[in-house]
């Protein structure tokens, strides 16, 4: 098992304000106008998104709708659709791309990356924009935005207008980029991407499923809102919390349960700094929010790891420590929806104390609703044992479920576990075999 990080999302390069992701929450709600397209079909004006979360994605399809506002021709297409034939006919292409972990490429955009900006096509014809979102407390500030905009610099394309880099969703950056659309489709006239505001909810239940441990207390919650009606969400969603001790950085947290269960349920891993004083957001909800106090909170639709075509394939979910709660929603509603070929390969530290959900999961195997579940206990002997040593040692098993269809899901720490897995399912599987499974969408990760 591997150590984890708590599953607050304020050190991710790909984690914007609270501003860019409740204009999001928007955009999903509202579903906009512009659908994205399968591939990149010709268009006058193209959005390529390079997203893992999915703020990238959603501000590409509110990109498009403005520009066709405007009267262009524009579609939204994932940057994995464009090959040497796509960006050979195409004219103009506005790009939106997220930096994930220390200057990489999004997992969506890994292939466009290691292959396409390998080469040293001609792009004379093409004339284009970089929208580069990252964070500002990394060294590799839009690393990968910014690599983006080399690369096609040097490939002779021609910048319609000079790199606009947003630290953390800072609207003063997303404005100019609303400017040049506008200037760009001769209007001023453009949709508004005003935020909705948070929700009121209360702490229903919370317990401690670490009882003893040797790491850092683990508390499951159970919130409802006070107006009494829960919110539509899906498997994989996230919920983002604006604590009183700072309201404007807010934290995102995978959520646990799916709406049949009748509550928004979180697993919260209680951060504490240096002083040793609680972390904003862990410490009001893991130990100072009282059942009367309002928690504001609102949901985040995360398209990329719902389950969506993958509902129906069987289910390799893999993570540690506190990504258990993202995997349990999606198990949970595939369970609930009698689909039962799902395998679990989940690490912590000590069985003794840290074996989350034992009851439930354990359930889940009797009677048939999980295939498989392996466990990885770090400290329970010697030497260090890891998810991804499970993968090792189950690496026929894994071969033939992905030769079934088999779609992976990869929820917890970015350092240590999500690197280790990516490195074995590499080795075991092949380079080319895992970066056709990213593209198909059948390997997608929330790693923080």
């Amino acid at each position: 098992m591997m150590l984890t990080i708590d599953p607050v999302r304020w050190g991710s390069a790909l984690v914007l304000s609270g501003t860019y992701l409740a204009m999001c929450l928007a955009i999903w709600r509202a579903r906009a106008a512009v659908r994205v397209q399968p591939d990149a079909a010709p268009a006058d004006w193209l959005v390529a998104y390079a997203s893992q979360t999915g703020s990238a994605e959603y501000l590409a399809r509110r990109t498009a709708e403005t520009l066709v506002t405007s009267g262009l021709d524009a579609r939204a297409v994932c940057m994995s659709a464009l090959d040497a034939q796509a960006l050979d006919q195409a004219k103009r292409i506005l790009f939106i791309a997220s930096t994930y972990g220390e200057g990489d490429a999004p997992d969506s955009a890994a292939r466009f990356a290691s292959h396409a900006m390998g080469t040293a096509w001609d792009l004379s014809q093409l004339h284009y924009a970089v929208l580069a979102l990252g964070d500002n407390t990394y060294a590799n500030y839009c690393g990968f935005g910014r690599q983006l905009d080399g690369w096609l610099r040097a490939r002779g394309a021609t910048p319609l207008f000079e790199r606009i880099e947003v630290d953390r969703g800072a609207p003063a950056a997303l404005s100019e980029w609303q400017h040049q659309l506008s200037r760009l489709g001769g209007t001023s006239d453009v949709p508004d991407w005003e935020a909705p505001g948070y929700g009121e909810w209360r702490i229903a239940e919370r317990s401690l499923m670490n009882p003893g441990s040797a790491g850092a207390p683990l508390y499951r919650l159970a919130l409802m809102p006070l107006d009494g009606e829960l919110p539509e969400w899906r498997a994989g969603d996230l919920a983002q919390v604006s604590p009183p001790g700072d309201p404007d950085h807010p934290r995102e947290y995978s959520v646990a349960s799916i709406p049949g269960e009748g509550k928004l349920e979180l697993m919260v891993r209680l951060q504490r700094r240096e002083d040793g004083t609680a972390g904003a957001a862990s410490g009001w909800l893991c130990e100072q929010a009282a059942g009367g106090d309002v928690v504001r909170l609102r949901m985040r639709a995360h398209e990329r790891f719902r389950l969506g075509a993958n509902a129906r394939r069987p289910l390799i979910a893999i993570g540690n420590g506190s990504g258990l709660a993202g995997l349990r929603a999606l198990l949970k509603e595939r369970i609930d929806a009698g689909v039962h070929d799902n395998w679990l390969l989940f690490g912590e530290r000590n069985a003794a104390h840290d074996y989350l959900c034992r009851e439930e999961l354990e359930q889940w195997l009797a009677k048939g609703a999980l295939t498989r579940l392996d466990l990885a206990f770090s400290r329970d002997q010697q030497s260090p044992r890891y998810v991804q040593h499970l993968l090792r040692e189950q690496a026929d098993v894994l071969r033939a479920w992905v030769a079934d269809n088999a779609a992976i899901y990869v929820c917890g720490s970015l350092q240590g576990m999500a690197g280790g897995v990516h490195d074995a399912l590499a080795e075991l599987l092949g380079k080319e075999h895992v970066d056709t499974l990213v593209a198909q969408g059948r390997y997608r990760r929330d790693v923080y």
